[in-house]
């Protein structure tokens, strides 16, 4: 389960929709933007995929929300001191807008109607639960009229709307790189000259060197063949690395270097990485195995070494042994 963080410090507090109130106190306000990500002026950012659901947790406490003055609900309140209401939401009335704002209906008492309609309050800052690991708003638990809003949210006073234009203005001039003394017909020049630079700039533009670009097809295909030609190079150095180590092989088994029943032990350490050259180096220096063990003789072969039989009897004639393995060969 989620853990939900609610906020109860200045530094802590989800202050996180921010608006201008217009110059009559209003009867309906947007608590929290449309929109699924909601971003402060603090560099802090929630998400809100479900207004819905949204509403349906305020609901679901069955208490309108409290708009006080600088969030005294949460700061004031739980130390004992006074946190009047400005104003109520009625939590019945909660609904998402067509823009997918959630909205809440107002009922101002008067001095709350008063500090908003002098202008001595016109920013509104809703107090919401959110999820601890994702920042996923929960549910709405109280608002408060505040002067430092902290979201860039499009002002609703009367003011700013007609100042609006005169921004508008300002920012077209500077986009375009005129000075603010820049008239009417300044401003339609520089945008004409614009579309004619960018109309010259498209038909300027050259297709692409052949030298230096190949079709993406032709690509694919040398890039199948190079791998084509490495798996067989691999596949080719693999084969003469194994017949390799089966010529050493026999010729260490010829030698007597090694004996059948270590073959496949040999075979297996020839072909681990520098291992033949490592048995190379074994078999120019190990002495015979099968000439100490008299495991090179072959059948037929004249024995030429006197059993112990064989000496005696030598002794009982009077022959050395060199004459008995002469007469020994002859028979």
């Amino acid at each position: 389960m989620k853990t939900l963080n609610r906020t109860h410090t200045k530094t802590e507090l989800a202050r996180a929709i921010c608006f201008e109130l217009p110059d009559n106190a209003p009867e309906w306000i947007e608590l929290l933007p449309p929109g699924q990500k909601i971003a402060g002026r603090d560099g802090r950012s929630w998400i809100n995929p479900d207004p819905v659901a949204v509403i349906a947790a305020t609901q679901a406490l069955g208490l309108d929300l409290p708009i006080d003055y600088e969030h005294a609900t949460e700061f004031r309140a739980p130390k004992g001191e006074e946190a009047p209401a400005a104003a109520w939401i009625d939590h019945k009335s909660l609904r998402v807008s067509e823009s997918g704002a959630i909205e809440g209906r107002v009922e101002w008492t008067e001095r709350g109607l008063n500090s908003v309609a002098s202008r001595e309050y016109r920013y509104i800052s809703p107090v919401f639960l959110y999820t601890k690991g994702d920042y996923r708003v929960v549910r709405l638990d109280s608002v408060g009229l505040t002067n430092k809003p902290n979201l860039h949210l499009k002002a609703l006073n009367q003011q700013h709307h007609e100042d609006e234009p005169m921004l508008i203005a300002a920012a077209i001039l500077q986009a375009l790189g005129l000075s603010d003394s820049a008239t009417e017909a300044d401003v339609v020049s520089a945008i004409n000259q614009q579309r004619q630079d960018l109309a010259s700039a498209r038909n300027s533009q050259q297709p692409p060197s052949l030298d230096k670009y190949v079709p993406r097809e032709d690509y694919n295909q040398a890039l199948a063949r190079a791998a084509n030609a490495e798996q067989q190079l691999q596949a080719k150095s693999k084969a003469d690395l194994d017949a390799e180590i089966d010529r050493e092989l026999d010729a260490a088994l010829d030698a007597g270097k090694i004996t059948p029943a270590t073959l496949d032990y040999h075979k297996a350490q020839c072909r681990a990485e520098g291992g033949l050259q490592r048995f190379k180096e074994f078999v120019a220096a190990a002495p015979s195995v099968t000439a100490s063990l008299g495991l090179d003789k072959k059948p037929g072969d004249k024995p030429n070494v006197l059993t112990e039989e064989e000496k005696a009897a030598c002794r009982l004639l009077g022959q050395s042994e060199e004459e008995f393995l002469k007469a020994k060969g002859a028979n």
